[in-house]
């Protein structure tokens, strides 16, 4: 299963339990009005069984790997030369990392078709998705607010303080906070329950009177906070951004070029990724709310749109790294430094231990010249 809800139906309605809101399942007892049977299942259960687990552990392995890269290249350097956007980088990495951490357990939970790793792990699993999951979009808008202040304002004489205090401490207010609190209801709703057959299921489980408007106000709630607000401050900055570097004196003209496209990359990738997963999530809370007509093709259409998308959405982890660090000058010289440095502790430090105190020394004095460089 992916990542996705239930809510108990009571027995007397339905002799089965509802699962919505994700791909593979159906969008809830839609079809149950219709004259004709309304078959929502355009992947096979056999279908979604390899194919969640093989995309989940594709974004796994990305995105251990690159956020994995931008922390060890960061950790080579001293804490006195890290600078701001490097600050945020951490912050984005550790939340990436986190987040994707979780998708083993979802994709495993998929092949088996059974939660095997108790009720504990369930309430984690879905906190540390929810937390790194809003964490990572809300950081994004801390990075376009400080590259607004560095181009923009930059000759703003209180620039600097102001994005010293955006990074050391209004990060934490602004973005991990409120992911924080967004995961409180996974504490309260997310748990372990036996489905047929003796099967574990790991999900939300709302009360059933009122589960279609809980899933739809969780809907909402991922629209809101993770494409309209972080989107909002992204396109507004990159957007000034832009028409700052195409006709201010900031430098020459092939270096204002390669800005404006990493700008338009990092705008792009980001709706790319998030907008189709939460176009598909808004009309599912629509359709719960009753707001608009449910039919056969809709619900078909919406379960095959919530199973590509979806996956879409998470693979921005992935991409976090090659847009916000490997795109930029700096931290490719950065890496390219750091990576030196391992080669050549690697090859001198073994062959030299019988030095003793000159090794230690000569190796203290490369790395520092490798740093300051």
């Amino acid at each position: 299963m992916s990542y996705y809800e239930h809510f108990v139906i009571p027995e007397s309605d339905y002799d089965y339990n509802d699962t919505i809101s994700g791909f593979g399942s159906g969008l809830g007892d839609f079809g149950a009005g219709f004259e004709e049977p309304c078959d929502r299942e355009l992947l096979s259960p056999s279908v979604q069984r390899v194919f969640i687990p093989v995309v989940y552990g594709f974004i796994f392995t990305l995105g251990i790997t690159g956020n994995g890269l931008v922390v060890f290249v960061l950790g080579c350097q001293r804490k006195a030369r890290l600078s701001l956007t490097d600050r945020y980088r951490l912050h984005l990495c550790a939340a990436d990392l986190l987040f994707v951490l979780a998708l083993p357990f979802w994709a495993v939970d998929a092949a088996l078709g059974d939660w095997r790793f108790g009720a504990v792990t369930c309430v984690g699993v879905h906190v540390i998705y929810t937390v790194n999951l809003y964490g990572s979009v809300l950081i994004l808008a801390f990075i376009s607010l400080d590259r607004y202040l560095a181009v923009v304002k930059a000759t703003d004489t209180s620039t600097t303080h102001i994005r010293q205090r955006l990074a050391h401490r209004y990060v934490y207010a602004g973005a991990w906070l409120p992911a924080g609190l967004l995961a409180f209801p996974d504490m309260v709703f997310a748990r372990t329950q036996e489905a047929g057959e003796g099967e574990m299921v790991c999900a939300r489980l709302y009360p059933p009177e009122n589960a279609p408007l809980w899933v739809s106000l969780f809907h909402l709630q991922t629209v809101l906070v993770g494409l309209v607000v972080p989107g909002l401050v992204l396109l507004v900055c990159y957007c000034v951004i832009v028409s700052r570097l195409t006709r201010g004196p900031l430098g020459g003209q092939r270096q204002k070029r390669r800005a404006v496209r990493t700008t338009v990359a990092l705008v792009l990738c980001f709706f790319l990724c998030w907008l189709p997963y939460c176009i598909g999530i808004t009309v599912d809370a629509l359709l719960r709310l009753e707001l608009i007509p449910r039919g056969c093709t809709l619900e078909s259409g919406l379960g095959l749109w919530l199973a590509v998308s979806e996956p879409m959405a998470y693979a921005h982890c992935c991409l976090n790294p090659l847009l916000y660090a490997f795109l930029g000058v700096g931290f490719k010289s950065s890496a390219r430094r750091a990576l030196t440095l391992t080669r050549m502790s690697s090859l001198k430090i073994l062959p030299r231990r019988r030095t003793g105190a000159t090794t230690s020394t000569t190796t203290e004095s490369e790395s520092s010249s490798l740093h300051s460089s």
